[in-house]
């Protein structure tokens, strides 16, 4: 149910992206879900094996070589989804950075379990 809830947040941040960023298209809705199921399973699977082969890139741009690892996932969905259009490598970036920061707020509703948490204070 977790993986669900995060694929929803991540088809909300493309959803977000279409409409913010040039040279983004997604064609119907059941894409744009799918391309966030599509964009999960790569992040869980691809990212990692990404991250360690480029470690030395990443390690000498302090980190900031990861927004490219970033934009390449989301240009592979693309690439591998059709339907979803990316007209090249800055509209990938922009949509990686959209879909990041629309995961970080939604991740602030939902816990590391994948429920919705809220949270009472009491005296």
């Amino acid at each position: 149910l977790g993986f669900l809830i995060r694929a929803a947040i991540v088809a909300i941040g493309l959803w977000i992206a279409t409409l913010w960023v040039p040279g983004v298209a997604i064609d119907r809705p059941s894409t744009l879900i799918l391309g966030g199921v599509l964009l999960g399973i790569v992040n869980s699977i691809i990212r990692p094996i990404a991250i360690v082969l480029t470690l030395p890139m990443t390690i000498a741009t302090l980190g900031l070589f990861l927004l490219v690892i970033n934009a390449g996932m989301v240009a592979l969905v693309a690439w591998m989804l059709p339907g979803m259009h990316i007209a090249g490598f800055w509209s990938a970036f922009c949509t990686a950075v959209v879909v990041s920061l629309v995961s970080v707020v939604g991740s602030w509703f939902i816990g590391p379990t994948g429920k919705f948490e809220i949270a009472v204070r009491r005296r």
